[in-house]
């Protein structure tokens, strides 16, 4: 594993990560947002700096959102209104009730469920 120093532009962040490979210039990466979404990113810099230990050179890169995902918004569900809600339930029994209804007949043999 290589412990890579990621400085996030988007968000103005910085972390040390873990990759199994180096990504290169140009590569995408999913980052977990501070939202808790994942998002895609883009590399736009890729460099070595020496570590303050030793004879070792840290790699760092600088991500930046990926254009397609910087406007995407979580989705959230539209509340249904009571009446909507009663319809939606009301159908739902009606469905249930005709399923109930061929599965007797198809266990009687009185109407084969492929022809309704």
């Amino acid at each position: 594993m290589i412990e890579i120093e990621v400085q996030n532009e988007t968000h103005q962040t910085q972390e040390r990560l873990r990759f199994a490979a180096l990504p290169r210039i140009g590569e995408g990466i999913r980052l977990l947002e501070p939202n808790g979404f994942w998002s895609s990113y883009d590399i736009i810099d890729l460099w070595y700096q020496k570590a303050e230990y030793g004879d070792v050179w840290v790699p760092y890169i600088h991500v930046r959102i990926t254009p397609s995902d910087e406007v995407s918004e979580p989705v959230t569900m539209s509340k249904v209104q009571p009446d909507e809600q009663q319809e939606i339930v009301d159908q739902a029994k009606t469905i249930a009730h005709i399923l109930n209804g061929h599965e007797d007949a198809q266990e009687r043999g009185a109407v084969p469920f492929s022809k309704v």
